[in-house]
């Protein structure tokens, strides 16, 4: 589906990044070749730290750099920084508002091979618990990219959820961001679909079939999870009266339930979340059938957006 991965352009950008701003250090918990942070490893050894296969230790030696004056980017699999390394993200970084970078990687299931153990379909859910945390989700390579120095530049704990798999391109290279702020890549005046990460692209798909039946169908790009752009989600929720969520994710606490939270406190309005119901995942041949296989597909997508108009009439 796509041309690069989002893991792939996270890589360059890491290295990119620390050519320029020597106060960069990069950690890695022995899956360097899977997070591709090993591109900086090979151009800066000294600036790089393995910390072997121990996330919540990782977590404190970035904490520990960053103390130091330095800005640390650690890197390791989503699903095990969401599990084990939680108490250590929580109090030695969010509590203390230590200036750590967090890369999730393999995030939703996009380790398709590995199986439930490895798929992350519960990590937004607690991440955006946390207080002082920022929270990205971007929705393909060009934005990975772009997020990198952005999430530098910030003071406080990010935490940026890439994909190992390609998603469909949406995002231009000279497009600006801004934490905090959802982009609007399709207006329409008949139901909204507000998405986040690969299902970003699925949702622009889903909104081309849906015109075909005569629904305009508006897609909202939303790579900042946290802080949510409550602003925009209350006013496409006004224009177009019904809303859908989209991610790759459990539909518990993901991104469904912040929008959800929006909209039943200021802008109650219909609404369907598509993403993985209560229930564990599985393996597949690759990435993308595996989505299909959890509920995710383009189809699905459409068919929820004729639901919600349903209960909107």
């Amino acid at each position: 589906m796509a041309e690069l991965s989002m893991r792939e352009a996270y890589g360059l950008a890491l290295l990119a990044y620390g050519e320029k701003n020597e106060k960069v250090v990069v950690l890695d918990a022995d899956t360097s070749s899977s997070t591709l942070s090993k591109k900086f490893a090979e151009q800066y050894p000294q600036r790089f730290y393995n910390i072997g296969i121990a996330e919540p230790c990782m977590v404190d030696v970035a904490v520990g750099l960053a103390l130091g004056g330095l800005i640390p980017f650690a890197n390791a699999f989503s699903a095990l920084l969401a599990l084990r390394a939680i108490e250590a993200i929580r109090s030695n970084i969010c509590y203390a508002r230590t200036n750590v970078k967090i890369a999730a990687n393999y995030a939703g299931v996009s380790d398709y091979k590995d199986g439930p153990t490895h798929h992350s379909i519960t990590d937004i859910a607690i991440f955006r618990a946390l207080p002082e945390l920022t929270l990205v989700v971007p929705a393909d390579a060009n934005q990975a990219a772009a997020f990198v120095p952005l999430i530098g530049e910030i003071d406080g704990p990010v935490i940026l959820r890439i994909s190992r798999a390609g998603t469909i391109p949406v995002h231009k290279e000279d497009e600006p961001l801004q934490i905090g702020k959802g982009i609007e890549r399709r207006r329409g005046t008949d139901v909204t679909i507000i998405a986040c990460g690969s299902m970003v692209g699925r949702s622009l798909r889903a909104a081309e079939l849906l015109e075909k039946k005569g629904i305009d169908a508006g897609v909202i790009d939303m790579p900042t999870v946290k802080p949510l752009d409550a602003d925009l989600i209350c006013e496409v929720a006004a224009r177009t009266g019904a809303v859908i969520t989209a991610e790759e994710h459990s539909i518990i606490g993901g991104l469904g339930g912040a929008v959800a939270e929006v909209l039943g406190e200021q802008q109650p309005t219909p609404m369907i979340r598509v993403g993985i119901t209560d229930t564990f995942t599985r393996t597949a041949p690759d990435p993308d059938s595996l989505m299909d296989a959890c509920g995710l597909s383009v189809d699905q997508i459409a068919a929820s957006a004729e639901e919600v108009l349903k209960e909107k009439e």
